[in-house]
């Protein structure tokens, strides 16, 4: 068997590299790389922290040890399911979350905003309420509420299945008291609410890229990534109702990813501002309420 023979933690890095770049596996889920993945997966299989000392390379591993990574190796390739549903967990903005295929595997750009508190919209005081729209797991609004300690939280989402996951996160960071969980159709049952920060990755990916996706896709919920033709179906409602709960110096932060062209398309005469990241990522895009207010004609 192979796992005994591999002794240290770099044999099992070494193998599993060497096996996922054999395999052609799909890299899209909080790694870019063969190398990536297999540090993801060998470090979560041994509950170790992604900043551990080097010197752990050497550490021989304990026969259960070596055949966990083998099985998560294995799993990884011939099921495709995405390294974050096979260890339960994913990071984002800094902090772990639950997952599991009720809900998408956090990888928005929008983590580096949170980091940031959302400075460049809020530069005096940080956003009184927030909320995160279709929430999934609740890792926009959570790590927003853990970045931002004044910050109370609503996570909104249609799936219950998602908001269970939310919920479970919620208790894992101990912020019940200003975080919150609710089922809604997009802003159905938020009415009377009001935000100075609305921030949502919604379903957005059109027809034919939901068509053509690799395996590893096929395994997140189809609820959660499709969106109709041009993927635009949720984020529509979200432009034409997000001002009746924005407060009158509120911002509107909702990610399209590859659909951006697909808005710019249906809405040429709105000067989206469209934001860059460090780390990478494209087609968030930002409108106030008072640019709400001026093209609400656009969007009814």
């Amino acid at each position: 068997m192979i796992a005994e023979d591999l002794l240290t933690l770099r044999d099992c890095l070494r193998w599993a590299t060497s096996e996922f770049y054999t395999h052609g596996l799909h890299f899209g889920h909080g790694t870019a790389s063969p190398w990536d993945e297999a540090v993801a997966l060998t470090l979560g299989a041994l509950h170790l922290p992604w900043d551990v000392d080097p010197s752990v390379l050497e550490a021989r591993l304990l026969p259960m040890e070596r055949r966990r990574i083998v099985g998560l190796v294995r799993s990884r390739i011939e099921t495709r399911r995405p390294l974050p549903y096979l260890l339960g967990e994913a990071f984002f903005a800094g902090a772990a979350f639950n997952v599991d295929e009720r809900v998408l595997i956090p990888r928005s750009p929008i983590a580096e905003l949170i980091e940031d508190g959302f400075s460049a919209w809020f530069p005096e005081e940080p956003p009184a309420r927030v909320l995160d729209l279709c929430c999934g797991s609740g890792c926009i609004g959570i790590a927003t509420a853990l970045h931002l300690p004044t910050a109370e939280v609503d996570l909104a989402d249609i799936s219950a299945d998602a908001l269970e996951v939310a919920k479970a996160n919620i208790t894992r960071h101990d912020v019940g008291a200003r975080v919150r969980a609710v089922a809604s159709d997009v802003f159905d049952s938020l009415g009377g609410q009001r935000y100075d920060l609305i921030v949502s990755n919604p379903p957005y990916v059109d027809a034919r890229d939901l068509a053509t996706m690799p395996a590893e896709f096929g395994h997140e919920p189809t609820l959660a990534l499709g969106a109709g033709d041009d993927g635009l179906d949720i984020v529509r409602r979200i432009l034409r109702e997000a001002r009746s709960l924005l407060s009158d110096d509120g911002v509107l932060i909702v990610e399209v990813g590859n659909s951006d062209h697909h808005l710019e398309a249906a809405f040429p005469e709105v000067p989206f501002l469209w934001l860059e990241f460090e780390r990478g990522g494209q087609g968030v895009f930002v409108l106030t309420a008072q640019e709400l207010d001026a093209y609400a004609a656009s969007f009814a």
